[in-house]
């Protein structure tokens, strides 16, 4: 019960701290943590300055947050482990596990989306493995090739989530390459003991920022790409760009023509597909006849 009280408040004083220039002081905190826990969940307990300075090392440990103080002015965050549309995405995270708990009446009003993948195994080795520098050992399942399973020993780097699944970014001692297993692949998970130098040469955000979704291969060139909608999809498009390169370059009464600039990945061809029912791939050429190609499969298999 005290690990679910911390979470409650780590949620709400990451909300309560966010913005830019945003001081808080101790008093201030202090009593706005303890009426938000008795508000929100009932909980009586109350918060100490002694229990945020906890807290406090615990967020920066767990999510690279440093929380400072300025005399006279109060606390604030001083250090994101996250930037831009990363922490937006933390941010939104602790805002929802804020508000919604399951003696809260908010669970009449919010709705979340509870689809998660399967995974094999306990997520928390994986995190252990990657915060000490151990190798791991698993059975990975490589779907495209029969459910073949294949013995793996990997220096675990990152975790990613990409669009309800997540993936670990390990060095295969195979080859000594960075590669992306998914975690519903992966079985049996051993820590080998054996310990490894970490790269911390790797700009992890950057690593994705050309492509879309999961991958991105630097063999795949980064391309212009326009895309047409009509006017109902193009309003959706627009409030949620497909990528962060997404800019609008063409608007009538009757259609929205985007333009973007990445590689194209098969989970960036799975994207487009969800607003077929209008979309149209102006250039370049082989991603209009890609998508042109699946149409046509599928308008068999379903005639």
């Amino acid at each position: 019960m005290a690990k679910i009280d911390q979470i409650k408040r780590i949620c709400a004083i990451v909300c309560k701290l966010q913005g830019v220039g945003k001081y808080v002081p101790a008093p201030e905190l202090v009593q706005y943590i303890s009426r938000t826990m008795y508000e929100r969940w009932s909980d009586n307990a109350g918060c100490t300055q002694r229990t945020l300075q906890r807290d406090f090392k615990d967020i920066e440990d767990l999510f690279g947050i440093i929380i400072s103080h300025e005399k006279g002015r109060g606390y604030y965050i001083s250090q994101k482990g996250f930037t831009g549309e990363q922490y937006e995405q933390l941010l939104l995270n602790f805002e929802l596990l804020a508000s919604i708990d399951s003696d809260s009446t908010l669970k009449k009003y919010v709705l979340p989306e509870h689809r998660r993948n399967v995974a094999n195994i306990d997520i928390s080795d994986i995190v252990f493995a990657i915060k000490n520098s151990y190798k791991v050992r698993f059975d990975y399942k490589l779907v495209r090739y029969g459910g073949k399973i294949v013995a793996k020993k990997v220096a675990p780097h990152f975790l990613k989530e990409s669009q309800h699944r997540w993936y670990l970014i390990a060095y295969d001692d195979s080859d000594n390459k960075m590669k992306i297993f998914g975690l519903d692949r992966v079985g049996n998970l051993q820590l080998s003991g054996e310990k490894f130098h970490r790269n911390n040469s790797v700009d992890v955000p950057k690593l994705f920022d050309e492509s879309f979704g999961i991958w991105n291969n630097p063999d795949d060139p980064v391309e212009d790409i326009i895309l047409k909608y009509d006017i109902l999809d193009g309003e959706f498009v627009k409030t949620l760009p497909l990528h962060h390169t997404q800019r609008i370059i063409a608007e009538d009464e009757e259609s929205v023509t985007v333009q973007l600039r990445l590689r194209i990945t098969n989970d960036f061809v799975m994207e487009l597909l969800q607003r077929s029912r209008s979309l149209e791939v102006v250039s370049p050429l082989h991603l209009r006849e890609r998508i042109s190609n699946i149409y046509s499969m599928a308008l068999e298999r379903n005639r």
